[in-house]
């Protein structure tokens, strides 16, 4: 349930308000925004009298939300939210891309990859130091060493890090990590969303191989609901019985997900394609769609990467389509 209050209400009277409101057991979630303040009602609404509630000289009208999520949705928080991962800003008008290879495999490798990615544009470096495989003979990641590689990498550049964890226990591990990700493959670890959003710090949460946009936004209601709201949504394709790409990119997942949430959304269109030559156009699309930036696999030497060399770039190449994303974005901004 969502209570829009009037203009220029005195914070007494909100307070008042939200007093009474929390006697029934209700909690809230207050959202000021430049035109509207709203108060989001989270619990067992029925208890509510919608109709005195109605009555209040100081509310505006009163709505009831059908969505089973709450803090995720746009009707609770009209505003964009900005996610801030180590003073780099993502959403609202912010296109911001990270950048860096599927696997680290060396400090030399993590760190040429992650200054040349800097020195194209990238905002942040990505790098995978525990790796989810399909099969248990593939290349499972550095581990531990692995994530003091991106921290060397990290001092080197200054670009903050994004990195993939895996489970419960490795949490105190990530204590210097910027920004966690959540594979496709743990969208549904209920039990680590629910860690997470004990944590304050933002999570990049990727949407499952087969799962729908309103079960991505549950999984973000899950580490929402433990206080931690700074989460970037990220579509990374899923599957369908399409096969000759990776998996199918659901581009329009894009304007969906902005008209449903607050949240920013960015794209993966390595993951979504795997297929290098795609990565550009894929870009591109995301741009025109409104999309709040990329996630793009940038290698040296993807013919000897040790994990998913057919869908990374490199160096050179990246740096050609930030080039020409540049441009276009300039091109989308004069259309506008």
């Amino acid at each position: 349930m969502i209570v829009v209050l009037k203009q220029n209400v005195p914070e007494d009277k909100v307070k008042q308000l939200e007093d009474k409101i929390k006697e029934l057991g209700i909690k809230i979630h207050y959202s000021k925004g430049t035109d509207k303040t709203i108060l989001g009602l989270i619990g067992e609404t029925q208890a509510v009298d919608i109709h005195k509630l109605r009555s209040n000289e100081i509310v505006e009208k009163v709505i009831r939300v059908q969505e089973p999520y709450k803090k995720a949705n746009r009707a609770f928080h009209p505003q964009d939210t900005i996610v801030n991962v180590g003073g780099v800003e993502i959403g609202e008008g912010n296109f911001t891309v990270i950048a860096g290879p599927c696997s680290v495999e060396s400090e030399e490798q993590i760190v040429a990859i992650a200054k040349a990615v800097k020195a194209s544009g990238a905002k942040l470096l990505r790098g995978g130091a525990f790796k989810p495989r399909t099969s248990p003979y593939s290349f499972q990641g550095m581990g531990p060493a692995g994530l003091e590689l991106l921290l060397t990498a990290k001092r080197e550049t200054g670009l903050p890090i994004v990195t993939e964890i895996m489970d419960l226990s490795q949490i105190p591990a990530f204590s210097e990590v910027d920004m966690i990700q959540v594979g496709a493959r743990n969208m549904q670890n209920f039990t680590l969303l629910k860690e997470l959003g004990r944590l304050r710090k933002p999570i990049l949460l990727k949407r499952g191989l087969s799962a729908t946009m309103k079960e991505l936004l549950m999984a973000a209601e899950y580490i929402m609901a433990g206080g931690n709201e700074q989460i970037v949504l990220c579509e990374r394709g899923i599957r369908t019985f399409e096969n000759a790409t990776r998996n199918t990119l659901d581009i329009s997942c894009i304007p969906v997900l902005k008209r449903k949430t607050h949240l920013p959304i960015i794209v993966d269109p390595s993951h979504a394609t795997g297929l290098n030559w795609a990565v550009e156009s894929m870009a591109k699309a995301t741009i025109a769609a409104g999309g709040d930036g990329l996630m793009v696999e940038v290698h040296n030497n993807p013919q000897e990467a040790l994990c998913d060399g057919d869908q990374a770039i490199t160096p050179d190449e990246f740096d050609g389509i930030m080039t020409k994303l540049a441009r276009y974005a300039e091109i989308e901004e004069k259309a506008m």
